[in-house]
């Protein structure tokens, strides 16, 4: 005896169905768009670019000193027994602009009064300080040396890698106005 599946049933007409919708009339507008496509002149294709070999690079400095190693003179100091006097003083009491990243400080005008020249310091907060020469500025016990209308100079005690200080120069200048 013979079963008829109904949802297998339906689905068998419905296939049926798109199929013989498929397959009647003649598409014209599909042949005449092929038709159209095949008369078009048919482009011109780039040539490739000419193929250039690798050159290879012959790397020579195997004997040279590995650039993260120190240079050949704090290797002599360190092996010496070398030390630079250089320390910042830690028992002074820190200025409000030691608490600021050096970068994030900016120059932005002066002012003199009573023969000294002061200097406008913008925290990057919204607060402007009086700084001048002898003032300490930024987290790396930065000591303004100089001060002029354009710029203040600046000597950092920053650590040399190697339990000791080194100095190093720094310069803020007037913030330009765009």
């Amino acid at each position: 005896m013979l079963s008829f599946n109904w949802p297998r049933g339906v689905g068998l007409l419905a296939t049926l169905f798109m199929l013989s919708a498929c397959s009647g009339g003649n598409h014209q507008d599909l042949k005449d768009f092929i038709a159209e496509t095949k008369r078009r002149p048919a482009g011109n294709i780039e040539p490739l670019p000419p193929f250039v070999p690798y050159q290879s690079f012959s790397y020579s400095a195997m004997t040279e000193r590995s650039p993260f190693d120190p240079p050949v003179e704090d290797l002599n100091q360190l092996v010496l027994g070398k030390k630079s006097n250089i320390k910042p003083d830690l028992s002074r009491e820190k200025e409000f602009l030691e608490g600021f990243n050096i970068a994030s400080l900016n120059m932005v005008g002066t002012l003199e009064q009573g023969g000294t020249l002061w200097v406008l310091i913008n925290d990057g907060e919204g607060g402007i300080h009086r700084v001048k020469q002898g003032n300490f500025l930024g987290k790396n016990y930065g000591r303004i040396v100089a001060t002029s209308s354009r710029q203040i100079d600046i000597i950092e005690i920053v650590p040399n890698g190697a339990d000791g200080w080194v100095e190093r120069p720094k310069v803020l200048q007037i913030a330009e106005k765009e």
